[in-house]
């Protein structure tokens, strides 16, 4: 029996360029010559390009990069202009919010939070020209807009930290600061001052659904990666023309689970759980000083907690 190239038997065969199809008379053409990367095809399609950017994803791209720009400027700032040291602390380094005695006001001065606050709004343009684009590109398609709705969790995520709970708390002190090191340490404090996130039951929602994703992709990769030397990652054709591969996935998981995904059902599993892990993450941050300010006496006081 023929079996097909996997992971593990990959090669590389280029064929005609792939344009993609034709686009909207109102869209502007996508841009770039089409070339192939061994490199690319090592993880995907070998080939790059053309690409569509349009208004909204330059837009997007040049509001991102004002973001990036001031965030890095203010920290090599903080180290003197000293480049050897802006390397040295990049971890360490941030772009921290008004301070509280600011409380929400919306000009305050540049080196007490207002720089953070002019990069809060590029970047928020940005991401949200990014999900427009998503799903304007989609439309254009005749695609569905789950990728775009997806993207739209991770952003109600972002906007809560930064923009929807500080409104709430009456202060944008309580925003997180731009930053690695500096943004887990706001996560580790907020943490303690409001009595252990663990007892936030959307904190858990959401760390059951992020562990839960990652058991999901995981098992749909294996799945088809396992049945790929028969065709399983052409799942397009497994669909619609069912073969061993398809056969033999469903077959696998009857066999140790009682019961098996479909193609489709799958992604849906996944798409859900993954979409709920910042959406239900989202929530619990939201409630946290607004409606509960001390989640261990919450869980004592409704039975969530262990108590002697």
């Amino acid at each position: 029996m023929a079996t097909y190239q996997n992971y593990f038997t990959q090669v590389q065969i280029r064929g005609v360029v792939e344009m993609g199809v034709p686009l909207p008379r109102h869209d502007v053409p996508r841009i770039g010559k089409p070339v192939f990367l061994r490199l690319l095809g090592l993880m995907g399609n070998a080939q790059l390009g053309p690409i569509y950017l349009g208004l909204t994803g330059i837009s997007s791209l040049l509001f991102g990069f004002i973001a990036f720009e001031i965030i890095g400027l203010n920290m090599l700032a903080s180290v003197h202009w000293n480049v050897v040291e802006f390397i040295r602390q990049l971890p360490w380094l941030a772009l921290q919010p008004p301070t509280p005695d600011m409380g929400l006001r919306l000009f305050p001065p540049l080196a007490k939070g207002g720089w953070w606050l002019i990069t809060g709004f590029f970047l928020t343009a940005s991401l949200l020209l990014w999900f427009v684009r998503t799903y304007n590109r989609a439309k254009s398609l005749g695609m569905g807009t789950h990728i775009a709705w997806a993207f739209a969790s991770a952003i109600w995520l972002y906007l809560v930290l930064g923009f929807i709970r500080p409104i709430m708390m009456g202060s944008w002190s309580e925003a997180v600061p731009f930053g690695i090191f500096p943004h887990l340490d706001w996560v580790g404090s907020f943490s303690i001052r409001y009595g252990n996130l663990f007892y936030n039951p959307f904190h858990c929602f959401s760390i059951a659904f992020l562990y839960g994703s990652t058991l999901l992709f995981a098992m749909h990769g294996a799945t088809i990666l396992a049945v790929s030397r028969y065709g399983g990652d052409r799942e397009v054709e497994q669909i619609t023309d069912r073969g061993t591969a398809a056969e033999r996935g469903a077959l696998f998981w009857r066999w140790t689970m009682g019961f098996n995904a479909t193609f489709e059902s799958i992604h849906r599993w996944a798409w859900w759980f993954a979409v709920l892990t910042p959406l239900s993450g989202g929530i619990g941050i939201l409630i946290t000083g607004t409606v509960v300010s001390d989640w261990h006496a919450w869980a004592v006081l409704h039975h969530f907690a262990y108590t002697e």
